[in-house]
């Protein structure tokens, strides 16, 4: 097993985490791997989400490739091209 130090905590937050440790019925190490553990839990369904949220952008693309709509890559540059044309003082060929 790996061992982390954590340094430079806020008293407030230790004197939290022991207390919290405390209300548990277990020691303030005990208790920290336990939120570890949690908070890395709750990012794997972070995770799964984004995967499924990746799928059905894709699934979208696909079905709306036929279209032949603009990206939106193509979109943002027209539109960087329209503001600088919009911005940039018209040449007098001077």
């Amino acid at each position: 097993m790996a061992t982390l130090t954590v340094r430079n905590l806020d008293e407030d937050v230790v004197r939290r985490l022991r207390i919290r440790a405390a209300e548990h019925g277990r020691s303030a190490e005990a208790e920290h791997r336990d939120i570890l553990r949690a908070a890395l839990m709750a990012d794997g369904g972070q995770q799964q989400r984004r995967q499924q949220t990746a799928a059905r952008l894709a699934e979208f693309r696909r079905r709306t490739a036929a279209r032949d709509s603009p990206s939106a890559s193509e979109l943002l540059a027209e539109a960087r091209a329209a503001r600088i044309e919009a911005l940039t003082p018209p040449d007098d060929g001077a």
